[in-house]
């Protein structure tokens, strides 16, 4: 296997966003068959999440979306509007032609479908389709290591800011990434939330033939990274999958929801 490609214009020449969602989300999970991800996990913790009615509000952030918008299915119910970001232009992209109906883009239907089932009812999968598109107001340019990661735009503290398997690749070491996370924390509103998905002890993930390096994280990192923000953790929690043999080395994911104090 080849060298590692390490740093960020070595994302901005080689990541393919069209082979990352055939190497990530298309791929089996061992879960329900009518799922058709490895990310069900994570589907099913944030609809558990956002079920109970408490994380709400007008605006959530979403931080390093890249090419997906799996994260966002059930938070659409939740919320006025939904920011996606992230640092590389050709993710933004994939998602504008999502939310513009190319015939280009990438099929979301067995996800939507996966979450209206969880939600209880699988028919309704293109109305929750339609409502998400409406609820994805914003797709910006956005380098989580800056103080403010979307600069040249200032955006006012949201309710919700929300960050899935993303911080690990932005950040070169632990010290960067426990400032990102304090950075993070002041986008968000008092009295509001912060949800994490992160990946455990990666090395390197592949996209295609190109291998990228990654920080490794633990529980104890994300968690410390979380409180030293002014966070009170609410659940953190294992999601109990691995990648598939040759694609990424993560031992597992955590699941990560905590409240900023009012």
């Amino acid at each position: 296997m080849e060298d590692k490609l390490i740093g960020r214009e070595a994302l901005k020449q080689n990541f393919v966003a069209k082979e990352y969602l055939t190497t990530y989300v298309s791929v089996g999970c061992g879960g329900p068959p009518t799922c058709g991800t490895i990310y069900a996990p994570a589907l099913e913790k944030l609809h558990k999440t956002f079920s109970r009615g408490d994380i709400r509000g007008d605006t959530l952030i979403d931080i390093g979306s890249g090419p997906t918008i799996y994260q966002h299915v059930s938070a659409c119910e939740y919320f006025q509007e939904i920011i996606t970001s992230d640092f590389l232009e050709q993710n933004q992209e994939e998602i504008k032609k999502w939310l513009k109906k190319d015939p280009e883009a990438y099929d979301w239907s067995l996800i939507l479908k996966y979450v209206c089932e969880l939600e209880g009812n699988r028919e309704k999968w293109m109305e929750k389709e339609e409502k998400l598109r409406r609820t994805i107001k914003r797709v910006l340019p956005c380098d989580a290591t800056l103080p403010n990661p979307f600069d040249p735009v200032v955006l006012p503290p949201a309710d919700c800011l929300l960050s899935t398997f993303a911080l690990e690749v932005a950040c070169k070491d632990h010290s960067i990434y426990r400032s990102v996370v304090k950075n993070l924390g002041a986008l968000v509103k008092p009295g509001g939330h912060l949800i994490f998905a992160a990946t455990l002890g990666v090395s390197y993930w592949m996209v295609g033939p190109s291998k990228f390096d990654c920080m490794a994280l633990t529980p104890e990192v994300v968690e410390g990274a979380v409180k030293d923000a002014g966070f009170e953790i609410l659940s953190c929690e294992s999601l109990g999958f691995t990648f598939p043999p040759g694609i990424c080395d993560a031992y597992d994911a955590l699941f990560l929801v905590a409240r900023k104090p009012k």
